[in-house]
């Protein structure tokens, strides 16, 4: 029997322990301001729209891939940032 698959994700959340409020405040302030850009989000919005009419070409399918891994990425710090602050009283 093989392990179950390992996502970039599951690596991710182990580097980072979102749920280990260690950041300190101005640090989690910065990190909570992180977005993609207007452009990037215009992007993503192209993208999601031909993958949602079946019309995603297989690069942009990597492309799409890459934004929604980022996004992740970016999930868990801020994830991490939020309960930093919670329990900081910086909330």
């Amino acid at each position: 029997m093989s392990a179950p698959a390992i996502t970039e994700a599951d690596i991710l959340k182990e580097v980072i322990a979102p749920e280990r409020a260690e950041l300190p405040e101005e640090a989690a302030r910065s990190i909570l301001s992180l977005r993609f850009s207007e452009r990037a989000r215009q992007r993503i919005q192209k993208l999601l729209q031909a993958n949602n009419h079946g019309k995603l070409a297989s690069e942009e399918r990597a492309e799409l891939d890459k934004y929604l891994r980022v996004g992740q990425f970016l999930d868990l710090l801020q994830a991490k940032a939020r309960i930093s602050l919670a329990r900081s009283g910086g909330a």
